[in-house]
């Protein structure tokens, strides 16, 4: 039975064309996800919201709050708690200022998709409730880019926590994708007193589910994922409570993750490093149906959610 594993069509034109060098990659742009996280008597379950299918970039798919970082997020000191940009630098793999970017990244990009924030007004306390007509104005400010986030953090007299973020993995979108991603995941617990919401103009539904119900369902084919969402929710089946999880990522390898192409009798194969279900056997002979290159059709959780 074939499984969710989110395919574009065009792919193996696009690896033939890179591997006759008729094809130049673009640069990845630099981008932060969350996992977040929430306790319930059955385990913990984690936020999914699902990309509209109009989407150009994996329409259709399950995936978790996240987005690329804002420029600004470089150039403007950010009111900051919890570990030093020094210790983000060399956790994340990059300098200071692309540590701060990247991790404001995915404390905006939660608050702009999930309705989250991830501050609070000191080092040892995180803001509550945020669904007002004020927290909306705010937010709105920032997904049109008309507000920074530092300028928001100050506008709220608000410390970025990001002690409440435990880097997880980084995935960096394959050579041959036409739009390219330098993406670090990150794991978080949901604050005491803020629940989420579809935040997002680009989700149609958003979900809390069960790792291990929403890996047996991309199984199924049920379910529509990238390659690094249904790794992610993998590896989140050992951990019995968020917590557990978080104190497993200070421990967790950030080496990146690129699919890589090579032939091999005749076929091109594609590959994820470390990740043997992934492969795939492309047929070199342009518009040859390929089985294993099939598309899942994006489908539907079982499991009820917060989807406001």
């Amino acid at each position: 039975m074939a499984n969710g594993q989110w395919y574009p069509p065009e792919w193996p034109d696009r690896i033939r064309a890179l591997a006759d060098g008729t094809l130049t990659p673009v640069s990845p742009r630099r981008a932060a996800t969350v996992l977040l996280l929430k306790d319930t008597d059955a385990g913990p379950v984690v936020h999914m919201l699902r990309r509209r299918a109009s989407m150009a970039f994996a329409g259709g798919a399950y995936a978790y709050p996240g987005g690329g970082v804002d420029p600004r997020d470089d150039d403007h000191t950010v009111r900051w708690a919890g570990p030093t940009r020094a210790w983000w630098a060399e956790r994340l793999g990059v300098d200071e200022a692309g540590a701060q970017a990247i991790v404001c990244a995915a404390v905006r990009e939660t608050y702009e998709e999930a309705g989250v924030l991830l501050a609070g007004p000191d080092a040892a306390s995180v803001v509550g409730d945020t669904t007002g007509d004020d927290w909306e104005a705010d937010r709105a400010a920032l997904v049109a880019r008309e507000l920074s986030f530092a300028e928001f953090l100050d506008r709220r007299g608000l410390v970025l926590r990001s002690d409440l973020l435990g880097a997880w993995t980084r995935w960096i979108t394959p050579e041959f994708e036409a739009r390219r991603y330098d993406t670090w995941f990150f794991v978080a617990a949901l604050p005491e007193g803020q629940r989420t919401r579809n935040a997002s103009t680009e989700a149609d539904r958003t979900v809390w589910i069960r790792p291990e119900e929403a890996a047996a369902g991309y199984d199924k084919g049920d379910l529509l994922m990238m390659p690094p969402t249904i790794a992610t929710l993998r590896q989140l089946l050992p951990y019995a409570t968020g917590a557990e999880a978080l104190a497993a990522a200070p421990a967790r390898d950030m080496t990146p993750v690129i699919a890589g192409a090579r032939l091999v009798d005749g076929e091109i194969v594609l590959s994820w490093p470390g990740h043997g279900e992934f492969t795939k056997h492309i047929p070199t002979a342009p518009g040859t149906a390929s089985p294993a290159a099939s598309p899942a059709t994006p489908g539907t959780p079982s499991t009820g959610g917060d989807p406001a």
